[in-house]
């Protein structure tokens, strides 16, 4: 069973790839990496958002590479969360009220229905930060 969370801490797939890819603002995602085993409590993601960080390396970098990201993220300490019919109502608020891509409006129900905080260097969130918490990496 989960310690409950000081704060949960959701990763974006800009976040997460930033990470991978050794991108600006990487060493900041690396130190919530670092925190999170730390304090043993992960950062959650939604199974949308990993979805999309996987589609997103296959569609760039092919088949071989989208399960070498599969297996490092396994390794990582993420927690995948299923999508409820509570999360998609969320999104789908997010969706009809926010300028915000579908999938980066589960990171941001996933946070508000945690209680959690976005890990994330994309711009688009800050349509949202009236209702949730934002790290910003870069």
């Amino acid at each position: 069973m989960r310690k409950p969370p000081l704060i949960l801490r959701i990763p974006n797939p800009h976040a997460l790839i930033a990470f991978l890819e050794r991108e600006s603002g990487f060493e900041k995602v690396q130190s919530f990496f670092m925190s999170a085993v730390e304090k043993e409590n992960p950062l959650l993601m939604s199974a949308v958002n990993f979805g999309e960080v996987y589609y997103i390396v296959l569609r760039e970098q092919g088949e071989e590479k989208a399960s070498e990201i599969e297996r490092v993220i396994q390794t990582l300490p993420i927690e995948v969360v299923d999508v409820n019919l509570a999360l998609a109502k969320e999104a789908g608020r997010f969706k009809a009220t926010q300028k915000m891509s579908y999938a980066d409006c589960f990171a941001a129900a996933l946070a508000k229905v945690n209680k959690g905080e976005i890990i994330t260097g994309d711009r688009e969130f800050k349509a949202v930060e009236n209702e949730v918490r934002v790290a910003w990496i870069a």
